[in-house]
């Protein structure tokens, strides 16, 4: 698959999963350093947001943005990963107050590799939002196409409305 940066095509690490499927194998580290695993992150509705760096100026904004959402549905698990480290990330949060949702790091590629939302040529993860049921399965999947832009905010929050309240 494919996508855009500014307008440049750039391939991702293969197909991200999609809808109907379960959500693959992959451990990243939350804000205390722990090592996270899929398993770990299911039992409740999950909005699970790819961005490539939270330093970024779309990055921030569509974190933010979903931080002030996270308050609103406390029955969804709000998790964001980007690429960058932990010390970054809490350093962001920190700056931002961020709190309501959960930043987690895949430095080691583990997530971008098996949610093939990586792209090699940047070395960074590609911008996506996936809604996950509490068993794990996928039930709506946003790829943004041109990574430098924001999701359709307003089809995410309508689908989770629809699927998980």
């Amino acid at each position: 698959m494919e996508v855009k940066m500014f307008f440049k095509k750039v391939k991702l690490f293969g197909n991200p999963p999609q809808v109907g499927e379960t959500l693959p194998e992959f451990t990243v580290e939350n804000a205390a350093g722990d090592k996270i695993n899929t398993k770990d992150l299911l039992g409740k509705p999950m909005v699970l947001c790819s961005v490539p760096n939270l330093d970024s100026e779309v990055c921030s904004l569509e974190t933010k943005k979903f931080n002030k959402k996270a308050d609103e549905f406390t029955n969804v698990r709000f998790v964001t990963i980007s690429n960058n480290d932990l010390e970054v990330q809490k350093n962001w949060c920190a700056a931002k107050g961020v709190d309501n949702l959960e930043v987690m790091s895949d430095f080691d590629g583990s997530f971008g590799e098996a949610m093939k939302l990586y792209i090699p040529e940047i070395k960074h993860l590609a911008r996506a939002v996936f809604l996950i049921n509490a068993d794990g399965k996928i039930v709506y999947e946003q790829i943004v196409p041109q990574v430098a832009r924001q999701p359709k905010y307003k089809e995410v929050i309508e689908k989770i409305k629809e699927l998980f309240e």
